[in-house]
């Protein structure tokens, strides 16, 4: 099934929270967003795995939704906002999208439910029951190794019908299943790669982009090789991908949001890499590999 362009696309930014003391650090908040909305991407995802939306209690993540509103407002950058929503109980999850319908987001990142490893059939009555539940536009999170279960094409082709679901973070880790996805979409429903070392290669079959984590470093470098590709310049974004083909890597080779934090702290956009438990801060040996890649490439 040929498709049109989709209309959600690019380099999406899933934030990181910054803490100080234990709270919300609304000054390193405020400072990163001016810093990424500088910056070529085309959206932010807030509280999700990136941003530690699980150790945030209710209060903190309407004040982060807030703030990161009040402040693209405020530079005139209207990036649109997707919030990071999770849950294993569709009742509960819904009963999220309503509690949050007046907040000043765009949409929704939603993942698969975790641990109870419901069948195709059950994933798909989940999504469509929450896309029912909302007015706002869903993007289904697959990470079945995160979440234990998979959501698998016939599935996801028919969620893709629902005008409310409009694409995936895909990270299905299954090469075939990730280039049938993007042959077979429906127009208009966005394939976004979250597999951050597979970026280049899923553009090359079809991604309309990507949600990258490893992009709050060489934000613009990532945008770059997107933006060769659709220009038709192959062997300019492959030279481009490959000077940054050992960043991710280097960001994930601890639990992940630790290594970015340390970077961003080290580069004056954080004022701490605190993480909250059950996520830890990095070791020294990869503290230093950090700092070194940072001086190499200032």
């Amino acid at each position: 099934m040929e498709t049109e362009q989709s209309t959600l696309q690019g380099i999406w930014l899933p934030l990181v929270t910054p803490f100080r003391d234990g709270a919300l650090d609304e000054t390193s908040l405020r400072r990163m967003l001016r810093h990424y909305a500088a910056e070529p991407i085309d959206g932010l995802i807030l509280a999700a795995t990136t941003g530690e939306g699980m150790t945030l209690d209710e209060a903190e993540v309407e004040r982060l939704v807030a703030v990161s509103a009040e402040e693209l407002a405020r530079i005139g950058r209207p990036l649109p906002i997707f919030l990071g929503i999770s849950g294993s109980y569709t009742r509960q999850v819904a009963a999220e999208l309503a509690h949050t319908a007046s907040w000043p987001i765009q949409g929704y990142l939603i993942t698969c439910p975790y641990y109870t490893r419901p069948s195709q059939e059950g994933l798909r009555r989940h999504f469509s029951a929450l896309a029912e539940a909302t007015d706002k536009p869903i993007l289904i999170y697959n990470i079945p190794y995160r979440t234990g279960v998979n959501l698998r094409n016939e599935a996801m082709l028919e969620l893709a019908r629902h005008p409310r679901i409009i694409g995936v973070k895909d990270c299905s880790a299954d090469p075939a299943q990730s280039f049938d996805l993007t042959c077979r979409r429906p127009s208009g429903f966005a394939v976004l790669t979250g597999e951050d070392p597979f970026f280049y290669s899923a553009l090359t079959q079809g991604a309309d982009g990507g949600i990258l984590a490893s992009a709050h470093v060489r934000t613009r470098d990532f945008a770059d090789v997107r933006e060769k590709l659709l220009c038709g310049d192959q062997p300019g974004a492959l030279a481009d991908w490959r000077r940054l083909a050992d960043l991710p890597p280097l960001l994930f080779a601890e639990p992940s949001p630790a290594p970015i934090k340390h970077w961003l702290w080290r580069a004056g956009l954080i004022d701490s890499p605190e993480v909250r438990l059950p996520m830890t801060e990095v070791s020294e040996g990869l503290a230093a590999r950090i700092d070194r890649e940072i001086e190499r490439i200032r």
